[in-house]
């Protein structure tokens, strides 16, 4: 029999640690959104570490920016950013105050309220393809800047909980080069997701954008 995901929530020191500790223990784990419209429930398949200061391929690479200020705050509250004009693409920022690491969440399993999910992705062919990548998870979930900064660790009350669920096996993780980062970044075997998971994103080599003429 198998036994029912644990339920607890995630405590602060776990995302007190190393981004590259703090990643690849995120698989398996119960991401909980709270709507307006009732719950939904994400097991997340895929993430990405970005480590600052240390990472050409990290938003806080450069420094403290208006943008990243959440980066530099405590470990376990949210960044959101704003992507292409388009997306929203949610992370978890980890490690001690004033180091700007985060997690990208990059994909999961919709577990609970797939019908909300369902409502926000409309053309999601079927219910693997619902957080399959960072943009969908964020859209499926109702994520936006209005998010930003939220604690994730709270006691009570907040829109986005992190919950102990069903670690995975190290034997079950894989890694390889991040999703489209460009330079000495994309070197980084910094991604992680759960071997042989139909939920999983392809992966995808930087491709430079060209200018309009």
């Amino acid at each position: 029999m198998i036994a029912a995901p644990d339920r607890t929530p995630l405590p602060r020191e776990f995302f007190d640690r190393p981004v590259l500790d703090v990643a690849p223990d995120l698989l398996g784990r119960l991401l909980v959104r709270t709507t307006p419209d009732g719950p939904i429930e994400l097991r997340l398949t895929e993430v990405e570490a970005y480590d600052g200061p240390n990472d050409p391929g990290s938003h806080a690479y450069r420094g403290h920016t208006a943008r990243n200020d959440v980066m530099f705050g405590p470990p376990g509250h949210v960044y959101v950013y704003f992507t292409y004009g388009m997306w929203h693409c949610m992370n978890l920022v980890c490690g001690p105050e004033g180091r700007a690491s985060a997690v990208l969440l990059r994909a999961g399993e919709i577990t609970e309220g797939a019908e909300l999910a369902r409502k926000r992705r409309l053309s999601a062919r079927n219910d693997k393809e619902l957080a399959k990548g960072p943009a969908r998870l964020a859209m499926a979930l109702g994520v936006d800047r209005s998010l930003d900064g939220t604690d994730a660790c709270a006691p009570e009350g907040s829109p986005l909980t992190l919950l102990t669920g069903t670690p995975v096996h190290p034997d079950q993780v894989r890694s390889g080069p991040r999703t489209g980062v460009s330079g000495d970044g994309g070197v980084h075997p910094w991604r992680f997701w759960i071997a042989n998971d139909s939920t999983v994103s392809p992966y995808r080599a930087h491709t430079p954008r060209r200018r309009s003429t």
